[in-house]
């Protein structure tokens, strides 16, 4: 394989027994695959790249050969964002067939603890969220709901926006820790607000933000956000400090600046970038450490995509 390669956080899990067919899943929690480790096992292969939070939610792509087999029950929801050729696919849960059409906009939802047979008859590439179902409860609490937070099972069903938002997650890894993650919690809010939205079995109303962060609570988080790249700029330390939930901040924030959390610190490193690339004459290895990056390429590749310039290329123009 290759490609960005991630180790898998979870190599071993329990065996479950093989499932002759889709039937709803009494096992407890506990007996569950998590899945990124279900996955790898029915898709016989490892993710192209994968990103785990301690919180359990996370977010894999795969390029994986057709698949006939059985997903077994796993510890997380499941939701998938098709990124190739466009191909008839069926599954089977119970005595209940769905075929489907799998093409870019479509998404599939396998809600925690069910099991279905799937058959694909070509290869597929697609960008997978793991969900614990913590995550989705905490949300449609923090954002004030009281509906069930039950997921629906989808099979190739349209939604472009969803499938917009997590296939962006593949392409967004920049190698910079503090701003892969900071994107990654924010991505996970958003795609359980949507989730909820949309595709839950009591549909969330959400009630728009009113006013955004009071002058100082959001000083104290810009202030953070500036900090030097070793102190903790996650959501949930941003969010602790505003007194808010990880929801209502984001929500807050965007409002108060006009950029979400991760865009803002984003901006904020190419700010820095741009001034010790024109003002100093550290070396380009030098500058990518100094800011954050895991090396010289991955800052390089992030320069570009927001100027379309090299970093080198930038400094000689500038200078």
């Amino acid at each position: 394989m290759t490609g960005n390669t991630a180790r898998m956080s979870n190599p071993s899990h329990k065996s479950l027994p093989s499932a002759p067919g889709a039937q709803p899943d009494d096992s407890s929690t506990s007996e569950r695959r998590a899945a990124d480790a279900e996955m790898a096992r029915v898709l016989k292969t490892e993710p192209f790249r994968m990103a785990m939070d301690s919180s359990g939610a996370g977010i894999a792509h795969w390029k994986h050969d057709p698949l006939h087999d059985v997903v077994e029950p796993m510890s997380h929801h499941v939701i998938m964002a098709y990124n190739g050729v466009m191909q008839r696919m069926e599954r089977r849960s119970g005595k209940s067939v769905a075929i489907g059409t799998f093409r870019p906009g479509a998404l599939i939802i396998i809600p925690e603890g069910s099991s279905s047979r799937w058959d694909i008859p070509k290869p597929v590439d697609v960008v997978q969220l793991y969900l614990p179902d913590a995550i989705l409860k905490r949300v449609a609490e923090e954002a004030g709901t009281s509906g069930p937070a039950d997921l629906l099972e989808r099979t190739a069903h349209p939604d472009p926006i969803t499938s917009r938002l997590l296939l962006s997650a593949s392409d967004a890894l920049e190698g910079n820790g503090a701003l892969d993650t900071l994107f990654r919690h924010q991505l996970i809010n958003l795609l359980a607000t949507r989730l909820l939205a949309a595709h839950a079995g009591s549909p969330t109303t959400f009630q728009p933000t009113m006013g955004g962060l009071s002058p100082k609570v959001l000083l104290r988080a810009i202030e953070r956000l500036r900090s030097d790249s070793e102190t903790d700029v996650s959501l949930d330390a941003l969010a602790s400090d505003a007194g808010l939930s990880r929801f209502h901040f984001c929500r807050s924030f965007k409002e108060s600046t006009g950029l979400s959390p991760h865009a803002w610190l984003r901006q904020h490193r190419l700010e820095q970038a741009m001034n010790m690339l024109r003002e100093s004459d550290d070396s380009i290895v030098s500058v990518a450490a100094a800011l954050g990056y895991s090396s010289q390429t991955a800052f390089a590749a992030a320069f570009k995509k927001l100027t379309g310039e090299t970093p080198s290329d930038w400094r000689r123009r500038v200078r």
